[in-house]
């Protein structure tokens, strides 16, 4: 909104009545300490002729200043030196005026030496002639037209070195309250002198027509003003570049390791776009309060303020990879926010602080960058909390981050501990981290101010610039009396002030005339000797506006088309947005804030009229069903649409009852449905069947079902079926072939697949890993042709009672679950990397969960947390373990006990460990963030304590007590939820059931099977409904979030009793 006006209220032509755009030059009008040693270039005169306030352009008073100047300088009637040029420069005797001729001889037009000189005056518009003064019919439009005229040694006679007190309207000046004429002359200059002797002599000669002040018409106080325009240098310009280059390095290097391979650009954009909206609204504002910013050069501007505003982004972005993705938007963006904002307002607070504090200290032009940056820290504040937070939303919600941030470089917890001081102080002393960028934005603004400062004063000593820092600018121009007599004309600006504004192109006309080599001149300034016409009324009736004269320009004649333009902007982004995010608007995906529950229950019913004894899950988060009744449902559970029918419950002859397991592949295209004699193929997005596949199972139940590598040449995936006889069959779909091999020997208890990439070879891992009856291990490898199996030889492994493994695919790695020990095993070379210790466990419960982390300097891969959860043989709790490194930005190397040197890397053995226990779980799963989420009956009865502490296991697994009369059969029914120990999350429960979701349920006493869907949700069947739990705000389903390397074994089985039916899973 603010970028808007800068059109109107800059200009980078001359001053009428809109704000100076810097240069690519240093600029400054400043005052010499007292006492200086420095011989002055030229000395400067001057007279200020007033009449009534803010009228100095009536026909009368121009005629009267004309008067003035002829008796100050002699006539000036068509002035034109040059044609003195050929005169021989003589001096008349001591008291006698130079004549004509020889004054314009010594005019600098005529050549340079130290009696030179040459003055400006408004007067010159009209040639200094009366009669041009008399018959202008408009002295307004003259006085604009001429604006830039040029006097002979081409200096222009711009609005601002000839009227004081001016007054702008549509860019033109209006009115001015003081003619001002001025004499620039070399020390030796007769006409200087000359004009100091008849200024003496004025109050003579015209006492009777104006007040004089002083009243001698002598002006005896004198200041030493340095002006410069000093173009920026070729060191500067490298100095630039190179804090630009830096500064760019810096920011890629942050950026690139955030790893957010989709939004690098888009976050590159979108930090750019904040500075220059910062930049150039902190232009806008103080243009508005008339500060000059045109004394620094305009390069050192979005520098200053992009090195102060890196810190809060990429604070406020860590913040965001910091909390756990599984949040919803709101919920992420609040919380970092939360976390961030404190810090950023009193960083911000502390650097405007010091900005104020140096911007009295200071020289005016860093005084004003002072202030300009002041101001841009405030709207870099204001641009962080509603420009660049909200583009960051639209990310993380469009997923083009969230995916780099679900696998970002920092622990999943809430705890901010990454900006506690103290902390930071620590990492700093250990090598693990680099010192905090709120030091380092502050150490660039000090540091930029400091050299600024030392630019304008070079040719100091150390000691006097450090004194002039102590002492103040304020301090380096004279103390007049308290009380002056020009308080009483008000003068509508002072000559100080007015001063001030000669520092730009004016200076560097002068600078070309006295010192051509040269980039600054020193000059005497005296007082200006003030006319002010008798009978003038120089009291201000109307009030001065405070603002730019351009501001009430734009409010004047842009207000209607800026509002229009603002609500077009308005109006197109919210269409851009609505249109970026269409697909979460459909999905009623804008709803799920923060006052959504974090636990979500749906209910998919009116698809099976029987209960439903398998389901199986696809990556985009359709669920397929299969009841009692014969019939096969596919629920879209994104959409939350009514299922289609596969089967209706009729015999069909393209799915041969009874189905004995199904699996989707990882495409979510193809489901797979092995029944008794032959495999079918169903097209989930064509809604077609594939080619069918003949199977002889010989009578043996399947223990693994899933889908396997794609060929190159093959649209449908191979299929993979493990018999419990140790016989894994290959089927290649399209050809309608299969092929044997035996694996084991020993009728098998526990299949599962491990499909990852291999750390030495291109190719990927395609492994079963297996247990058996015996207690013995295989890993099956598919090669190029056949299946290779071998046994995993661990020592006192057949003692362990082996009862299932849990593949952890992304990091090559599988868990061989014993009766109280678990063993990590690594899947390149099988061997033994840890064995964790755990209470007994109660047969096939054990559920893994891990999230990995990059370490930029080694490129490897390390956990943050690793969590182990299984049912307790004994007590019926639900136990879970979870694993963290000991230092808060350690990582546990995960694949083997060899520890790298580097720093930041922890073994096994140095893990911290919690363990808690969760009593009466019922069915539970373990989702990708480690929260736990499980379906349970409340209990009825308040369990027996043993002597030890833990309850029995009488009754604690028991969740089918005796009906009591009256019992609300649904109400007894709640889902609960346990959070990871890394978030502060609560443990939290609720109802299955609301009051209105009753009717079409019916009775159990267990739920069905369980399958996990998504991120974070798990769908089960209660009776003939397939219902979908959903933890943490809302869940996305897309193919490309789900790693290939997750569950593969979707196993649909008849309803279990509960401690059999958990179904372990390896989430990444």
């Amino acid at each position: 909104m603010l970028t808007y006006p800068i059109p109107y209220l800059f200009t980078s032509d001359y001053v009428n009545g809109a704000s100076n755009l810097p240069h690519h030059a240093w600029t400054v009008a400043q005052p010499l300490h007292y006492g200086a040693s420095i011989r002055p270039d030229v000395m400067m005169r001057s007279i200020w002729v007033h009449g009534s306030y803010m009228q100095a352009l009536e026909q009368d008073l121009l005629v009267s200043a004309l008067e003035l100047q002829n008796e100050l300088l002699g006539s000036t009637e068509n002035f034109r030196p040059i044609r003195a040029r050929h005169v021989v420069r003589s001096l008349p005797e001591p008291g006698v005026d130079l004549s004509t001729t020889q004054r314009d001889a010594f005019h600098a037009i005529n050549g340079l030496n130290n009696q030179s000189w040459f003055f400006h005056s408004p007067l010159q518009y009209w040639d200094c002639l009366k009669e041009n003064m008399l018959v202008d019919p408009d002295i307004l439009a003259t006085v604009n037209d001429k604006k830039t005229q040029s006097t002979s040694v081409n200096v222009t006679l711009r609005h601002s070195i000839v009227f004081s007190g001016k007054r702008f309207e549509e860019r033109r000046l209006v009115a001015a309250d003081a003619l001002v004429i001025t004499l620039i002359y070399l020390r030796d200059s007769p006409v200087g002198q000359q004009w100091e002797r008849k200024a003496g002599l004025l109050p003579d000669k015209v006492s009777n027509k104006w007040d004089i002040y002083p009243s001698d018409g002598r002006s005896t106080s004198s200041q030493l003003y340095e002006f410069q325009f000093r173009p920026i240098s070729r060191k500067d310009t490298a100095i630039l570049a190179i804090a630009y280059v830096l500064t760019s390095i810096y920011f890629l290097m942050s950026l690139s390791k955030l790893r957010a391979f989709k939004s690098k650009f888009g976050l590159i954009v979108t930090v750019v776009s904040q500075i220059a909206f910062s930049v150039m609204s902190s232009f806008t504002v103080c243009a508005i309060f008339r500060l000059d910013l045109s004394r620094i050069p305009r390069a050192a501007y979005p520098l200053v303020v992009l090195s102060m505003s890196l810190e809060n982004i990429f604070r406020l972005i860590n913040a965001v990879i910091l909390t756990p993705p599984e949040d919803s938007t709101s919920s992420r963006i609040g919380n970092a926010f939360g976390e961030t904002v404190h810090t950023a307002i009193t960083s911000s607070l502390q650097n405007v602080f010091l900005l104020l504090m140096l911007s009295r200290w200071v020289s005016p032009g860093v005084s004003a960058f002072c202030l300009f940056a002041a101001v841009a820290i405030v709207f870099d504040l204001f641009y962080l909390s509603t420009f660049f937070l909200s583009v960051l939303s639209v990310d993380v919600r469009r997923t083009e981050l969230s995916d780099a941030l679900a696998k970002a470089s920092m622990r999943h917890n809430r705890r901010g501990s990454d900006f506690k001081p103290r902390g930071t102080w620590e990492l700093v002393l250990q090598g693990k981290a680099t010192l905090s960028t709120r030091i380092a934005g502050t150490i660039i603004m000090l540091g930029f101010v400091l050299i600024a400062q030392w630019h304008f004063f070079e040719e100091d000593t150390v000691f006097n610039f450090l004194s002039r820092l102590h002492r103040g600018y304020g301090a380096l121009e004279s103390n007049g009396s308290s009380q002056s007599p020009l308080d009483s004309i008000h003068q509508a600006r002072s000559p100080k002030s007015w001063l001030r504004l000669q520092d730009h192109e004016t200076a560097q006309e002068i600078i070309s005339i006295i010192k051509p080599t040269a980039h600054s001149y020193v000059a005497r300034v005296f007082e200006p000797v003030v006319f002010v016409m008798k009978g003038s009324d120089r009291m201000p009736h109307l009030k001065e506006p405070t603002l730019l004269p351009a501001l009430y320009d734009f409010i004047n004649h842009q207000l209607t088309r800026f509002v229009v333009i603002l609500l077009v902007v308005i109006a197109s982004v919210r269409l851009l947005t609505t249109f970026l995010l269409w697909e979460d608007e459909s999905d009623d995906d804008d709803r799920h804030s923060d006052t959504d529950p974090t636990l979500d229950v749906k209910s998919f019913t009116g698809g099976h009229r029987l209960d439903v004894l398998m389901l199986a899950a696809a990556a985009d988060g359709h669920v397929v069903s299969v009841g009692l009744d014969r019939t096969i449902q596919v629920w879209d559970a994104p959409h939350d649409i009514f299922p289609y029918t596969i089967v209706d419950g009729c015999r069909s002859d393209d799915v041969p009852f009874p189905v004995l397991a199904m699996t989707i592949d990882d495409n979510s295209k193809w489901l797979a449905i092995l029944s008794p004699s032959k495999i079918v193929l169903w097209n989930i997005k064509d809604k077609v069947w594939g080619p069918p596949l003949s199977v002889n199972l010989q009578g043996q139940k399947s223990e693994a079902f899933f889908f396997g590598s794609s060929d190159t040449n093959s649209h449908i995936p191979r299929l993979v079926l493990v018999r419990r006889n140790g016989t894994l069959t290959e089927f290649m779909p399209e050809a309608g072939e299969g092929a044997d091999y035996g694996i084991c020997k020993s009728p098998l208890t526990c299949v599962k697949p491990l499909i990852g990439k291999r750390s030495k070879q291109a190719a990927p891992l395609i492994a079963i890993i297996t247990a058996s009856r015996r207690g013995c291990v295989h890993a099956a490898t598919r090669e190029t042709l056949s299946w290779n199996s071998r046994s995993v030889h661990l020592e006192g492994i057949e003692q362990d009672g082996v009862h299932q493994v849990v593949p952890l695919s992304s990091l090559g790695l599988f868990l061989i679950a014993g009766a109280s020990r678990i063993h990590l095993v690594d899947m390149e070379d099988y061997n033994l990397v840890y064995t964790f210790s755990t209470e007994p466990m109660a047969q096939r419960s054990l559920q893994s969960a891990f999230f990995t982390r990059p370490w930029s300097q080694s490129g490897l891969h390390g956990l943050a947390w690793f969590t182990l959860c299984y049912t307790g043989a004994e007590s019926g709790d639900c136990i879970v373990q979870t694993f963290v490194p000991p230092g808060e930005h350690d990582l546990i190397y995960c694949q083997s006990s060899v520890v790298p040197e580097a720093r930041g890397w922890c073994s096994w053995e140095s893990v911290k460990e919690t363990r808690r226990h969760i009593e009466n779980p019922g069915s539970w799963s373990v989702l990708s963030d480690g929260c736990v989420v499980g379906i349970r009956q409340k209990s009825t009865r308040v369990p027996g304590v043993e002597t030890n502490g833990r309850r029995k296991a009488d009754g604690l697994r028991h969740r089918s007590p005796r009906k009591e009369p009256g019992r609300d059969l649904f109400g007894r029914w709640e889902i609960w939820t346990a959070p990871q120990s890394g978030q502060l999350r609560t443990d939290e429960t609720r109802p299955l059931f609301q009051d209105n979701e009753r009717a079409g349920h019916l009775i159990v006493t267990d739920i069905g099977p369980m399958v996990r869907v998504g991120q974070r949700s798990v769908a089960f069947s209660f009776g003939n409904v397939v219902k979908l739990v959903t933890v943490g705000g809302h869940e996305r389903f897309e193919n490309d979030m789900v790693d290939k390397s997750l569950e593969h074994l979707n196993i649909g089985s008849r309803r279990r009793k509960p401690g059999t039916l958990v179904r372990p899973r390896a989430w990444t």
